[in-house]
């Protein structure tokens, strides 16, 4: 008779690709879509990025784990990855800031992962075949049929469609007094805002009221904001269409609009563009993005798998009325869309993370930049 080896775990691919390794974190049964991060560092504020729901995240940094986690530079409440994995975990702690190891947090908040697979392979799988679902099957779940480990990865959803907003969004509204001089009332729709995202907008002056994703645009009126803010978030752009409806309210009212990541792909939506799936996305804290107002290479912060389709050559027309419209940032690796900006409403938005928990800290400008468009705004009006 065999004995179940509690520490054994299996990686499978929708495609049947199959790696064999040890267990980490909880023991189980995920699924969810493959996706490869590049940071060398940071992956506790990855694993607290609510933007990483529903995705299994492959680390290609080999050491993973050396500086433990701690309670400051958590992202949000929990981790959100679907699974996690890694090639060498970190034997033991060696940072005076951390509170317990990774390994532990995992299992805390009941996250299954896998270690000691040949991660450069599967990255390059990923890379070359594109993300896609998969499952970790782990302790007693790794010793299942092969035939029913691929039967309930190829049976899990895709990303393409879905709409996960909800499951990371606010459940209230719930303000953030200003930390700066005060410039007035901004309005956050939280579709997985990142802590550090808030605290920046703190820091511009703004008491800044984080609304649940289900906001209307009545909502965001009764609040008198001084502008509004589309946060970071999961799942596919073309299932949002509530939240682009609010966003063209939002453009109407010439309300002053800065977005990130989900919010950048939400408002070329609103201005009538249209959005796709990549190939195998943009993870890590290393993607160089140029500005092309100032021709200035930023090194950014990047979670996304799904982009914005617009001319690269040049102001165009919105398609939705909203005057001439053009592409102010493009990714140096594969020219795509980073960043757009409005020339007859005061708006713009950004691919990436300006907040850059865990660095880089180039793009952070961009908090100024909409702190400028606001008072300028204000200005205007008076």
């Amino acid at each position: 008779m065999t004995t179940q080896n509690p520490d054994a775990a299996v990686l499978v691919l929708e495609d049947g690709t199959r790696f064999a390794g040890r267990a980490y974190g909880a023991r189980g049964t995920t699924l969810g879509e493959v996706v490869f991060a590049t940071g060398m560092s940071g992956y506790q504020e990855t694993l607290t990025d609510p933007s990483y729901a529903g995705q299994i995240v492959l680390q290609t940094a080999p050491h993973i784990g050396n500086t433990g986690m701690n309670s400051q530079d958590n992202e949000s409440s929990k981790i959100w990855v679907a699974g996690y994995i890694v090639r060498d975990p970190a034997r033991r702690v060696s940072n005076w800031r951390a509170e317990e190891s990774l390994d532990d947090a995992l299992v805390r908040d009941g996250i299954v992962g896998i270690s000691g697979i040949d991660t450069r392979a599967l990255t390059r799988r990923i890379r070359d075949a594109g993300a896609m679902r998969g499952g970790i099957f782990s302790g007693a779940d790794a010793a299942l049929d092969g035939a029913e480990q691929q039967r309930r990865v190829t049976e899990a959803p895709e990303m393409a469609g879905q709409n996960l907003s909800a499951a990371v969004s606010a459940s209230e509204a719930r303000v953030l007094p200003a930390t700066a001089e005060r410039i007035g009332n901004l309005a956050v729709l939280d579709l997985g805002v990142k802590q550090s995202t808030l605290e920046n907008l703190t820091a511009l002056g703004f008491d800044v009221h984080v609304l649940p994703q289900s906001a209307t645009f009545a909502d965001i009126q009764a609040i008198e904001p001084a502008g509004v803010f589309y946060s970071n978030g999961p799942g596919d752009p073309s299932a949002s269409d509530t939240q682009v409806a609010v966003l063209r309210e939002v453009l109407d009212a010439r309300l002053p609009y800065f977005g990130i990541c989900f919010g950048n792909q939400l408002f070329g939506r609103a201005l009538g563009l249209g959005t796709y799936k990549l190939t195998f996305g943009h993870r890590g804290i290393n993607q160089p993005v140029l500005d092309r107002a100032t021709g200035r290479v930023e090194i950014t912060a990047h979670n996304h798998g799904f982009a914005v389709e617009a001319p690269l050559d040049g102001p165009f027309e919105s398609p939705n009325g909203y005057g001439l419209v053009e592409v102010s940032h493009v990714g140096l690796n594969d020219q795509v869309v980073e960043g757009i900006r409005a020339h007859g409403i005061p708006a713009f938005s950004v691919q990436y993370h300006p907040e850059a928990a865990a660095g880089p800290h180039d793009a952070h400008y961009l908090f100024t930049r909409f702190r400028d468009l606001v008072i300028a705004t204000q200005e205007a009006s008076k």
